[in-house]
């Protein structure tokens, strides 16, 4: 391949891939669904190959590109017209947590881990598990939180009625999958004395009852215990 061609195929590899992108839309970009990655895999791969592999002709290349855009297309019409083929492509958003209950079962089937769920939860200015009605995991990979009524965000009104105080501390995560975390333990200044007894007070005898356990903003533990059917 001499120079010129490379730089012929990659000036055109460009442009193909910039069109194709256009004729998809945005929604190609801004949400990530299942189809909608592989779709972006595929035509990058194939617009890298038109770039830079000589044994793949230039018709050929920009025919694959074409035709790979074509399917996306048709899929994302599909996607718009028929629920049940948005449900196939897509899947269903899966509520993660109800009323400051961790759905285990949500999570497993999502293979969802609690560390990334709080990842998730701290990146929508979430620290405590206790103050969400809902969490719901979306299609495209992100978390969408609805508070309780009482840790919804101050409004101006709210802020002329009274000056709240804050704490600047977050919640600690001290028993996860019904495994104590030593370490967060320490740096609480407490101890698994103090934990067990917290737990024989909510009349948990055993931590491997415990699917989730974090000490609070104000120095209460809340817990979360597994569900029956999901137990030991």
């Amino acid at each position: 391949m001499t120079i010129t061609e490379l730089i012929f195929r990659l000036a055109l590899s460009f442009l193909a891939l910039w069109a194709m992108a256009r004729i998809m839309g945005r929604k190609e970009i801004s949400q990530m669904t299942f189809h909608n990655f592989v779709s972006a895999i595929a035509i990058g791969t194939i617009a890298g190959s038109l770039a830079i592999d000589g044994m793949l002709s230039i018709q050929n290349g920009v025919i694959a590109l074409v035709g790979w855009t074509v399917f996306t297309v048709l899929f994302g019409f599909m996607d718009i017209k028929s629920k049940g083929a948005r449900k196939l492509l897509n899947g269903d958003p899966v509520v993660v947590i109800k009323d400051g209950k961790i759905m285990e079962d949500s999570l497993r089937r999502t293979r969802l881990d609690v560390d990334s769920l709080n990842v998730m939860l701290r990146k929508k200015g979430v620290f405590t598990l206790s103050d969400i009605a809902f969490a719901i995991f979306e299609t495209d990979g992100t978390l969408s939180v609805m508070k309780k009524g009482s840790k919804q965000p101050l409004t101006k009104s709210d802020m002329n009625m009274f000056q709240p105080s804050r704490s600047s501390s977050v919640s600690t995560e001290v028993v996860s999958d019904g495994k104590i975390n030593e370490s967060n333990l320490s740096k609480l200044h407490l101890d698994k004395a103090w934990l067990g007894q917290k737990l024989r007070e909510s009349g948990i005898q055993e931590i491997s009852e415990v699917f989730y356990a974090e000490v609070q903003q104000d120095g209460t533990l809340y817990i979360d215990k597994y569900d029956d059917k999901f137990g030991q």
